[in-house]
């Protein structure tokens, strides 16, 4: 590939990538749209951990393959898997029995896979495409912009899908002769994010590779693939300032996306119809507007470790808040914390791409993709085994005593990990 290739549209790109891909219509009923199928919730919970375990054995990997074979190739893939990880879903079988379990494993395989491609390679395309000297200044409004995008393709990928998932309120304004079975409406915001796919595939079709990528044998490529991780991922935690950035980062991930993935099972708990669940999605995404002019702020004006402290703070309070589920109030902490890992976001991007050479930078950003996934799983699992240990099975009950002990728990982890963090970073500084 010739040198001389015009890059500068890549960052914009890069956000209209990220948007489509991240802001899909099914996100306000996820759970409930997996137990409707026939999955019980703590077979739901297991089959993220098969996303976990998925990104664990291909995240750092498709990463380094990122840096060797190209950014823009692993984004073309993560595109045409989004679109069969969709395809499994609007077919999979309602109460199909293990037709249906098989499919929902191959979404999650698929689904696990495109995370993995994209992740690193999308935002290293992205900020190796600035201008050099003018990279860090420049990243920061890329990221604010792409924030921004999402947060507001949230809002209406939000509305759209919970208004879709629920056919009583689209009959309404249908004739008698064109009412819309529950069971059609179940995958109409599945269809939806089955069209975003395909717009994510155009846009990376049309992206170009920010530097020079040689051409070499698909294994050659693997065995540099395999090098540049074991290299990178040694880097990443032999660095103090990046150890310390990911482990309590993952830490504060692991607890507050597993209950990311099972909202809609919450609202259920909390009694609110299932066409709210879109416009609370909304107002997440609205408040994600913001978040990026704080958290940019606080990045700027405290360190890394500090915004760190205030992020888990903050999902104290708000997994705190989730306990009592027994009112609409319990909205509020459910929301403040969708917006916390919208703050976590941003401050591991920025922290990361500050600390990474561009040569390793897709690996270094699939590295904490890696541990946050491992967290994530982790906690899935543990989480998966306490619901079908209670008494009360897959109750409502068992949600809220669940919650209940997931508190303490990350509260003794989180600050824990935070002090330690506190103590490696200054006896650094005063060896150095």
């Amino acid at each position: 590939m010739s040198e001389n290739v015009d890059i500068s549209g890549n960052p914009t790109k890069y956000v209209w990538f990220t948007t489509l891909y991240n802001a899909r219509a099914y996100y306000p009923i996820l759970a409930v749209l997996f137990l409707d199928l026939g999955l019980t919730l703590d077979q739901y919970v297991l089959l993220n951990l098969v996303w976990a375990l998925t990104i664990f054995f291909f995240e750092v990997p498709s990463g380094a393959l990122a840096d060797t074979l190209g950014r823009k190739t692993l984004l073309v893939a993560a595109a045409v898997l989004m679109i069969l990880e969709m395809g499994c879903l609007l077919f999979a079988p309602k109460d199909g029995g293990w037709i249906l379990i098989g499919l929902c494993i191959i979404n999650r395989l698929l689904s696990g896979l495109s995370e993995a491609a994209a992740s690193g390679a999308d935002e290293a395309l992205a900020y190796d495409s600035l201008p050099d000297g003018e990279k860090d200044d420049l990243w920061d409004e890329v990221l604010s912009k792409a924030m921004r995008y999402r947060a507001i393709a949230f809002v209406i990928a939000m509305i759209i899908g919970g208004l879709m998932y629920d056919s009583s309120i689209l009959n309404r304004f249908l004739p008698e002769n064109l009412q819309i079975p529950l069971t059609l409406a179940h995958r109409l915001p599945i269809a939806l994010v089955l069209l975003q796919g395909i717009a994510c595939l155009a846009i990376t079709l049309s992206m170009v590779e920010p530097r020079r990528v040689h051409d070499v044998s698909f294994w050659k490529a693997c065995k540099r693939a395999i090098k540049l991780t074991m290299k990178t991922a040694k880097w990443v935690f032999s660095n103090p300032k990046t150890r310390v950035f990911v482990i309590v980062g993952l830490a504060i991930d692991s607890v507050i996306r597993n209950f990311a993935t099972i909202t809609s099972s919450y609202y259920r708990l909390i009694e609110l119809p299932e066409w709210s669940f879109g416009f609370i999605g909304a107002a997440v995404g609205l408040g994600g507007i913001i978040v990026p002019t704080i958290a940019s702020w606080l990045n700027r004006r405290f360190s890394p470790l500090a915004n760190f402290g205030i992020i888990a703070s903050a999902g104290l309070i708000g997994l705190s808040g989730l306990v009592p589920a027994n009112s609409y109030w319990c909205l509020i902490p459910s929301m403040m914390l969708m917006m916390t890992m919208s703050f976590l976001g941003f401050t591991m991007s920025r922290s990361l791409n500050r600390e990474a050479e561009s040569s390793k930078r897709a690996t270094v950003l699939s590295v904490k993709g890696l541990a946050f996934n491992l967290g994530y799983g982790a906690f899935s699992l543990g989480f998966s085994g306490l619901l079908a240990s209670l008494p009360e099975g897959t109750s409502g009950a068992a949600l809220t005593k669940a919650l209940f002990w997931q508190v303490p728990f990350y509260a003794i982890l989180t600050f824990s990990l935070l002090l330690w963090g506190k103590w490696l970073l200054k006896r650094t500084t005063v060896e150095t």
